[in-house]
């Protein structure tokens, strides 16, 4: 690692978008990266790869990581409305059972 750099002691996902855009744009190289901060070239290049893959997810019609957040929250409230449709029967059941207990 170079003097004029300071040590990077964790990368955040801000820090790692700066390098992979400095490294698509031809600013620098991995292997120059890689020596700058001291890390592994395997590393760096992982990071590049999550980059382009983001960027491809991003220009979907329905990017992949939204969708699944609508079919999770969709799960949640089928869930949701099952709970309440068991309750609304039990409360039924336990409404006809008093009415009888009244009546006798």
């Amino acid at each position: 690692m170079s003097t004029s750099e300071p040590e990077i002691k964790r990368w955040t996902a801000k820090r790692k978008t700066q390098l992979v855009l400095e490294i698509l744009k031809g600013k620098t190289t991995v292997a120059e990266a890689a020596r700058r901060y001291d890390l592994k070239p395997s590393e760096i290049e992982t990071w590049v790869q999550d980059g382009i893959e983001g960027m491809e997810n991003s220009f979907r019609a329905r990017p992949r990581d939204i969708r699944e957040q609508y079919e999770r929250k969709l799960t949640e409230a089928h869930a949701a409305l099952g709970e309440a449709q068991l309750e609304i029967k039990a409360l039924k059941k336990l409404r006809s059972l008093l009415d009888l207990d009244e009546r006798s």
